[in-house]
Protein backbone atom coordinates (compact mmCIF):
# COMPACT_ATOMS: atom_id res chain seq x y z
CA UNK A 1 0.00 0.00 0.00
CA UNK A 2 1.38 3.41 -0.99
CA UNK A 3 1.43 5.75 2.00
CA UNK A 4 2.01 9.46 1.43
CA UNK A 5 3.94 10.99 4.27
CA UNK A 6 2.30 13.95 6.03
CA UNK A 7 5.04 15.40 8.25
CA UNK A 8 2.89 18.43 9.13
CA UNK A 9 1.00 16.13 11.51
CA UNK A 10 3.50 13.39 12.38
CA UNK A 11 6.02 16.03 13.48
CA UNK A 12 3.43 17.47 15.88
CA UNK A 13 2.66 14.05 17.35
CA UNK A 14 6.14 12.52 17.64
CA UNK A 15 7.26 14.55 20.69
CA UNK A 16 4.44 12.91 22.69
CA UNK A 17 5.34 9.30 21.87
CA UNK A 18 6.21 7.30 25.02
CA UNK A 19 5.16 10.20 27.23
CA UNK A 20 2.29 8.51 29.11
CA UNK A 21 -0.42 10.56 27.44
CA UNK A 22 -3.09 9.38 25.01
CA UNK A 23 -2.73 10.75 21.49
CA UNK A 24 -6.15 11.43 19.91
CA UNK A 25 -6.36 12.25 16.20
CA UNK A 26 -9.67 13.88 15.35
CA UNK A 27 -11.21 15.03 12.11
CA UNK A 28 -13.75 14.32 9.44
CA UNK A 29 -13.90 10.81 7.98
CA UNK A 30 -11.63 10.17 5.00
CA UNK A 31 -9.21 13.05 5.71
CA UNK A 32 -6.37 10.55 6.23
CA UNK A 33 -6.27 9.87 9.98
CA UNK A 34 -5.73 6.13 9.39
CA UNK A 35 -2.75 6.74 7.14
CA UNK A 36 -1.16 9.02 9.71
CA UNK A 37 -1.53 6.18 12.23
CA UNK A 38 0.23 3.88 9.74
CA UNK A 39 3.03 6.41 9.36
CA UNK A 40 3.44 6.63 13.13
CA UNK A 41 3.54 2.81 13.38
CA UNK A 42 6.20 2.71 10.68
CA UNK A 43 8.28 5.38 12.42
CA UNK A 44 8.05 3.54 15.75
CA UNK A 45 9.17 0.29 14.09
CA UNK A 46 12.14 2.04 12.51
CA UNK A 47 13.20 3.38 15.89
CA UNK A 48 12.48 0.13 17.73
CA UNK A 49 12.12 -2.99 15.54
CA UNK A 50 11.17 -5.00 18.65
CA UNK A 51 8.16 -2.79 19.43
CA UNK A 52 4.88 -4.66 19.81
CA UNK A 53 2.15 -2.85 17.88
CA UNK A 54 -1.54 -3.70 18.29
CA UNK A 55 -3.78 -2.14 15.63
CA UNK A 56 -7.59 -2.14 15.70
CA UNK A 57 -9.44 -0.55 12.80
CA UNK A 58 -13.17 -0.33 13.54
CA UNK A 59 -13.90 0.21 9.84
CA UNK A 60 -12.46 -3.25 9.12
CA UNK A 61 -14.92 -6.14 9.16
CA UNK A 62 -12.59 -8.33 11.24
CA UNK A 63 -13.00 -5.99 14.22
CA UNK A 64 -16.77 -5.66 14.05
CA UNK A 65 -17.14 -7.95 17.09
CA UNK A 66 -15.50 -5.31 19.33
CA UNK A 67 -18.64 -3.39 20.23
CA UNK A 68 -17.99 -2.25 23.79
CA UNK A 69 -15.38 -1.97 26.53
CA UNK A 70 -15.83 -5.60 27.63
CA UNK A 71 -15.17 -6.84 24.09
CA UNK A 72 -12.10 -4.62 23.88
CA UNK A 73 -10.77 -5.78 27.26
CA UNK A 74 -11.24 -9.38 26.15
CA UNK A 75 -9.47 -8.84 22.81
CA UNK A 76 -6.49 -7.13 24.43
CA UNK A 77 -6.12 -9.68 27.24
CA UNK A 78 -3.17 -11.55 25.70
CA UNK A 79 -1.93 -8.93 23.22
CA UNK A 80 0.62 -7.11 25.40
CA UNK A 81 4.08 -8.65 25.53
CA UNK A 82 6.28 -8.47 28.64
CA UNK A 83 9.74 -6.91 28.36
CA UNK A 84 8.74 -5.11 25.17
CA UNK A 85 7.41 -1.67 24.36
CA UNK A 86 3.70 -2.01 23.63
CA UNK A 87 1.76 0.40 21.42
CA UNK A 88 -2.02 0.38 20.95
CA UNK A 89 -3.61 2.02 17.91
CA UNK A 90 -7.41 2.18 17.65
CA UNK A 91 -9.02 3.68 14.55
CA UNK A 92 -12.52 5.24 14.89
CA UNK A 93 -12.66 4.55 18.61
CA UNK A 94 -16.03 6.26 19.06
CA UNK A 95 -17.60 3.15 17.54
CA UNK A 96 -16.72 1.21 20.72
CA UNK A 97 -19.19 1.87 23.53
CA UNK A 98 -17.59 2.91 26.85
CA UNK A 99 -14.10 2.77 25.30
CA UNK A 100 -12.92 5.29 27.90
CA UNK A 101 -13.02 2.58 30.60
CA UNK A 102 -10.38 0.60 28.72
CA UNK A 103 -8.15 3.60 28.02
CA UNK A 104 -8.28 4.74 31.64
CA UNK A 105 -7.35 1.25 32.90
CA UNK A 106 -4.50 0.79 30.41
CA UNK A 107 -3.13 4.22 31.20
CA UNK A 108 -3.23 3.68 34.97
CA UNK A 109 -1.39 0.35 34.61
CA UNK A 110 1.13 1.79 32.15
CA UNK A 111 0.43 -1.14 29.83
CA UNK A 112 1.08 0.63 26.54
CA UNK A 113 1.38 3.88 24.63
CA UNK A 114 -2.04 4.73 23.21
CA UNK A 115 -3.06 6.33 19.91
CA UNK A 116 -6.63 6.60 18.64
CA UNK A 117 -8.71 8.40 16.06
CA UNK A 118 -12.25 9.70 16.15
CA UNK A 119 -14.65 11.32 13.71
CA UNK A 120 -17.03 13.03 16.13
CA UNK A 121 -16.17 15.88 18.48
CA UNK A 122 -18.71 14.68 21.05
CA UNK A 123 -16.19 11.98 21.87
CA UNK A 124 -13.93 14.67 23.29
CA UNK A 125 -16.60 16.83 24.86
CA UNK A 126 -18.11 13.94 26.77
CA UNK A 127 -16.31 10.60 27.07
CA UNK A 128 -12.68 11.69 27.02
CA UNK A 129 -12.96 15.01 28.80
CA UNK A 130 -15.07 13.48 31.59
CA UNK A 131 -13.00 10.38 32.29
CA UNK A 132 -9.53 11.28 31.02
CA UNK A 133 -9.22 15.01 31.57
CA UNK A 134 -5.60 16.10 31.38
CA UNK A 135 -4.45 12.67 30.24
CA UNK A 136 -4.90 13.03 26.50
CA UNK A 137 -3.86 15.47 23.80
CA UNK A 138 -5.86 16.15 20.65
CA UNK A 139 -4.42 16.59 17.18
CA UNK A 140 -6.89 17.87 14.62
CA UNK A 141 -6.31 16.33 11.19
CA UNK A 142 -7.59 18.20 8.15
CA UNK A 143 -8.02 17.32 4.50
CA UNK A 144 -5.03 18.02 2.28
CA UNK A 145 -3.49 21.45 2.18
CA UNK A 146 -2.86 22.92 -1.27
CA UNK A 147 0.82 21.91 -1.08
CA UNK A 148 -0.14 18.35 -0.13
CA UNK A 149 -2.77 18.31 -2.89
CA UNK A 150 -0.09 19.10 -5.48
CA UNK A 151 2.17 16.37 -4.07
CA UNK A 152 -0.54 13.69 -3.85
CA UNK A 153 -1.83 14.39 -7.36
CA UNK A 154 1.63 15.02 -8.85
CA UNK A 155 0.52 18.40 -10.18
CA UNK A 156 2.40 21.57 -11.01
CA UNK A 157 1.64 24.74 -9.08
CA UNK A 158 -0.47 26.72 -11.53
CA UNK A 159 -3.95 28.22 -11.85
CA UNK A 160 -5.41 25.02 -13.29
CA UNK A 161 -4.22 23.01 -10.26
CA UNK A 162 -5.64 25.67 -7.96
CA UNK A 163 -9.00 25.39 -9.72
CA UNK A 164 -8.93 21.61 -9.21
CA UNK A 165 -8.18 22.09 -5.51
CA UNK A 166 -11.01 24.59 -5.09
CA UNK A 167 -13.39 22.30 -6.99
CA UNK A 168 -12.59 18.83 -5.65
CA UNK A 169 -11.07 19.58 -2.26
CA UNK A 170 -8.41 17.66 -0.38
CA UNK A 171 -9.66 14.18 0.50
CA UNK A 172 -6.54 12.02 0.01
CA UNK A 173 -8.24 9.13 -1.83
CA UNK A 174 -8.99 11.42 -4.77
CA UNK A 175 -5.33 10.98 -5.77
CA UNK A 176 -6.23 7.42 -6.82
CA UNK A 177 -9.03 8.41 -9.20
CA UNK A 178 -9.47 10.77 -12.11
CA UNK A 179 -10.11 14.41 -11.28
CA UNK A 180 -13.18 15.14 -13.34
CA UNK A 181 -16.68 16.08 -12.24
CA UNK A 182 -18.33 12.76 -13.01
CA UNK A 183 -15.85 10.49 -11.21
CA UNK A 184 -14.63 12.77 -8.41
CA UNK A 185 -18.08 14.03 -7.40
CA UNK A 186 -19.50 10.49 -7.43
CA UNK A 187 -16.83 9.47 -4.91
CA UNK A 188 -17.39 12.62 -2.86
CA UNK A 189 -21.16 12.09 -2.76
CA UNK A 190 -20.58 8.60 -1.37
CA UNK A 191 -18.26 9.96 1.32
CA UNK A 192 -20.78 12.68 2.11
CA UNK A 193 -23.55 10.09 2.56
CA UNK A 194 -21.37 7.95 4.84
CA UNK A 195 -20.45 10.89 7.06
CA UNK A 196 -24.07 12.02 7.27
CA UNK A 197 -25.34 8.55 8.15
CA UNK A 198 -22.63 7.39 10.59
CA UNK A 199 -21.39 10.58 12.22
CA UNK A 200 -24.40 12.89 12.11
CA UNK A 201 -27.72 11.05 11.80
CA UNK A 202 -26.89 7.91 13.82
CA UNK A 203 -24.48 9.42 16.32
CA UNK A 204 -26.56 12.53 17.04
CA UNK A 205 -30.00 10.94 16.78
CA UNK A 206 -31.17 13.20 13.94
CA UNK A 207 -34.83 12.60 13.08
CA UNK A 208 -35.61 15.11 10.34
CA UNK A 209 -33.11 14.07 7.66
CA UNK A 210 -34.81 16.12 4.93
CA UNK A 211 -34.40 19.29 6.98
CA UNK A 212 -30.76 18.41 7.73
CA UNK A 213 -30.10 18.21 3.98
CA UNK A 214 -31.86 21.55 3.47
CA UNK A 215 -29.75 23.14 6.18
CA UNK A 216 -26.51 21.85 4.62
CA UNK A 217 -27.57 23.31 1.26
CA UNK A 218 -28.25 26.63 2.99
CA UNK A 219 -24.83 26.63 4.66
CA UNK A 220 -23.14 25.71 1.35
CA UNK A 221 -24.85 28.61 -0.38
CA UNK A 222 -23.94 31.03 2.40
CA UNK A 223 -20.29 30.23 3.07
CA UNK A 224 -18.66 33.36 4.43
CA UNK A 225 -21.96 35.08 5.28
CA UNK A 226 -22.84 36.06 8.83
CA UNK A 227 -25.25 33.56 10.38
CA UNK A 228 -27.77 33.52 13.13
CA UNK A 229 -30.27 30.80 13.89
CA UNK A 230 -33.02 33.43 13.95
CA UNK A 231 -32.16 34.61 10.43
CA UNK A 232 -32.12 31.03 9.15
CA UNK A 233 -35.47 30.45 10.86
CA UNK A 234 -36.96 33.50 9.11
CA UNK A 235 -35.56 32.43 5.75
CA UNK A 236 -36.92 28.91 6.11
CA UNK A 237 -40.31 30.26 7.14
CA UNK A 238 -40.38 32.32 3.94
CA UNK A 239 -39.79 29.03 2.11
CA UNK A 240 -42.74 27.42 3.93
CA UNK A 241 -40.40 25.41 6.20
CA UNK A 242 -41.26 25.90 9.86
CA UNK A 243 -38.42 24.79 12.12
CA UNK A 244 -37.63 26.01 15.63
CA UNK A 245 -34.48 27.97 16.39
CA UNK A 246 -33.38 25.31 18.89
CA UNK A 247 -33.52 22.56 16.28
CA UNK A 248 -31.52 24.69 13.85
CA UNK A 249 -28.86 25.27 16.52
CA UNK A 250 -28.77 21.56 17.41
CA UNK A 251 -28.43 20.49 13.77
CA UNK A 252 -25.62 22.99 13.14
CA UNK A 253 -23.87 21.66 16.24
CA UNK A 254 -24.30 18.08 14.99
CA UNK A 255 -22.69 18.99 11.65
CA UNK A 256 -19.84 20.71 13.50
CA UNK A 257 -19.37 17.69 15.78
CA UNK A 258 -18.88 15.52 12.70
CA UNK A 259 -16.39 18.08 11.30
CA UNK A 260 -18.54 18.66 8.21
CA UNK A 261 -18.60 22.40 8.91
CA UNK A 262 -16.56 24.69 11.15
CA UNK A 263 -17.83 27.71 13.04
CA UNK A 264 -15.87 30.96 13.12
CA UNK A 265 -17.09 33.24 15.89
CA UNK A 266 -17.02 37.02 15.70
CA UNK A 267 -14.75 38.88 18.08
CA UNK A 268 -14.15 42.55 18.75
CA UNK A 269 -10.67 43.43 17.52
CA UNK A 270 -9.99 45.98 20.25
CA UNK A 271 -10.85 43.78 23.22
CA UNK A 272 -11.09 40.29 21.63
CA UNK A 273 -14.55 40.01 23.18
CA UNK A 274 -16.61 37.22 21.61
CA UNK A 275 -20.06 38.05 20.29
CA UNK A 276 -22.85 35.60 21.09
CA UNK A 277 -24.78 36.34 17.89
CA UNK A 278 -23.50 36.18 14.33
CA UNK A 279 -20.85 33.75 13.17
CA UNK A 280 -19.65 32.27 9.89
CA UNK A 281 -19.51 28.65 8.79
CA UNK A 282 -16.95 27.03 6.51
CA UNK A 283 -16.77 23.52 5.11
CA UNK A 284 -14.03 21.19 6.27
CA UNK A 285 -13.58 20.02 2.69
CA UNK A 286 -14.36 22.03 -0.44
CA UNK A 287 -15.14 18.93 -2.48
CA UNK A 288 -17.88 17.89 -0.07
CA UNK A 289 -19.30 21.39 -0.23
CA UNK A 290 -19.30 21.29 -4.04
CA UNK A 291 -20.49 17.73 -4.68
CA UNK A 292 -24.02 18.39 -3.46
CA UNK A 293 -24.94 20.95 -6.05
CA UNK A 294 -23.93 21.99 -9.52
CA UNK A 295 -20.67 23.90 -9.10
CA UNK A 296 -20.93 27.27 -10.80
CA UNK A 297 -17.29 28.27 -10.45
CA UNK A 298 -17.70 31.88 -11.57
CA UNK A 299 -20.56 32.55 -9.13
CA UNK A 300 -19.06 30.57 -6.24
CA UNK A 301 -15.49 31.79 -6.53
CA UNK A 302 -15.65 34.29 -3.65
CA UNK A 303 -17.04 31.62 -1.31
CA UNK A 304 -14.41 29.09 -2.39
CA UNK A 305 -11.51 31.52 -1.93
CA UNK A 306 -12.70 32.50 1.54
CA UNK A 307 -13.25 28.86 2.56
CA UNK A 308 -9.78 27.92 1.28
CA UNK A 309 -8.14 30.73 3.29
CA UNK A 310 -10.02 29.63 6.41
CA UNK A 311 -8.88 26.01 5.96
CA UNK A 312 -5.26 27.04 5.39
CA UNK A 313 -5.25 28.93 8.68
CA UNK A 314 -6.75 25.96 10.55
CA UNK A 315 -4.32 23.53 8.92
CA UNK A 316 -1.50 25.70 10.25
CA UNK A 317 -2.91 25.52 13.78
CA UNK A 318 -4.47 28.97 13.99
CA UNK A 319 -7.63 29.62 15.95
CA UNK A 320 -9.74 31.53 13.43
CA UNK A 321 -12.26 34.28 14.14
CA UNK A 322 -14.21 36.89 12.20
CA UNK A 323 -13.15 40.39 13.24
CA UNK A 324 -15.33 43.37 14.06
CA UNK A 325 -13.82 46.84 14.26
CA UNK A 326 -16.56 49.32 15.12
CA UNK A 327 -18.84 48.98 12.06
CA UNK A 328 -16.17 47.38 9.88
CA UNK A 329 -15.63 43.67 9.29
CA UNK A 330 -12.28 41.93 9.02
CA UNK A 331 -12.66 38.59 7.24
CA UNK A 332 -10.28 36.65 9.47
CA UNK A 333 -8.23 37.00 12.61
CA UNK A 334 -5.81 34.12 13.10
CA UNK A 335 -4.44 33.57 16.61
CA UNK A 336 -1.65 31.14 17.47
CA UNK A 337 0.20 31.31 20.77
CA UNK A 338 0.88 35.03 21.25
CA UNK A 339 0.76 35.86 17.54
CA UNK A 340 -2.10 37.39 15.53
CA UNK A 341 -2.64 37.90 11.82
CA UNK A 342 -5.40 39.78 10.00
CA UNK A 343 -6.67 38.85 6.55
CA UNK A 344 -9.06 40.31 4.02
CA UNK A 345 -10.20 38.09 1.14
CA UNK A 346 -11.61 39.12 -2.23
CA UNK A 347 -11.79 37.88 -5.81
CA UNK A 348 -9.92 40.72 -7.51
CA UNK A 349 -9.05 44.31 -6.69
CA UNK A 350 -11.14 45.69 -9.55
CA UNK A 351 -11.01 49.40 -8.71
CA UNK A 352 -9.98 51.96 -6.12
CA UNK A 353 -13.18 51.49 -4.14
CA UNK A 354 -12.38 47.80 -3.72
CA UNK A 355 -8.77 48.62 -2.83
CA UNK A 356 -9.91 51.14 -0.22
CA UNK A 357 -12.35 48.67 1.31
CA UNK A 358 -9.98 45.72 1.53
CA UNK A 359 -6.79 47.56 2.47
CA UNK A 360 -8.51 50.43 4.27
CA UNK A 361 -10.19 48.17 6.83
CA UNK A 362 -6.84 46.62 7.71
CA UNK A 363 -5.10 49.98 7.93
CA UNK A 364 -7.53 51.01 10.66
CA UNK A 365 -6.22 48.25 12.94
CA UNK A 366 -3.78 50.00 15.25
CA UNK A 367 -1.14 47.36 15.91
CA UNK A 368 1.91 45.90 14.17
CA UNK A 369 0.74 42.33 13.66
CA UNK A 370 0.98 41.02 10.05
CA UNK A 371 -1.88 41.96 7.74
CA UNK A 372 -2.75 40.40 4.37
CA UNK A 373 -5.08 40.87 1.45
CA UNK A 374 -5.58 37.61 -0.49
CA UNK A 375 -7.07 37.67 -3.98
CA UNK A 376 -6.96 36.09 -7.43
CA UNK A 377 -5.56 39.13 -9.21
CA UNK A 378 -3.57 37.73 -12.16
CA UNK A 379 -0.89 40.39 -11.74
CA UNK A 380 -0.14 41.89 -8.34
CA UNK A 381 1.82 45.06 -9.05
CA UNK A 382 2.41 46.26 -5.51
CA UNK A 383 2.73 43.30 -3.15
CA UNK A 384 3.24 45.58 -0.14
CA UNK A 385 0.72 48.40 0.17
CA UNK A 386 1.41 50.62 3.19
CA UNK A 387 2.79 47.64 5.10
CA UNK A 388 -0.03 45.27 4.11
CA UNK A 389 1.03 42.27 2.03
CA UNK A 390 -1.06 41.49 -1.05
CA UNK A 391 -0.81 37.83 -2.03
CA UNK A 392 -2.30 35.73 -4.80
CA UNK A 393 -4.29 32.86 -3.30
CA UNK A 394 -1.79 30.31 -4.65
CA UNK A 395 1.08 32.08 -2.87
CA UNK A 396 -0.91 32.35 0.35
CA UNK A 397 -1.78 28.63 0.31
CA UNK A 398 1.92 27.77 -0.06
CA UNK A 399 2.91 29.92 2.92
CA UNK A 400 3.33 28.02 6.18
CA UNK A 401 4.97 30.79 8.23
CA UNK A 402 2.54 33.72 8.10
Amino acid sequence: MEVFYRPLYTNRIKPFIDKGIIKVLTGQRRVGKSFILLQLMSDIKKENPEANIIYINKENEKFRFIKNDLDLFDYLRDKFLPLKKNYLFIDEIQDIDCFENVLRSLLSENKCDIFCTGSNARMLSSELSTYLSGRYIEFRIHSLSYIEFLEFHKLQDNDDSLKKYLSYGGLPYLSKIELNNEIAFEYLRNVYSTILLKDVISREGIRNVDFLETLIDYVADNVGSLFSANNIHKFLKSQKVDMSVNIIINYLRALSNAYVINKAQRIDIKGLKKFEVGEKYYFEDLGLRNCKQYLDFSNDINKLIENAVYLHLRINNYQVYVGKLNELEIDFIGIKDDKKIYIQVCYIIADENTREREFGNLLKIENNYPKYVVSLDPIIINSNYKGIKHLHLREFLKTTEL
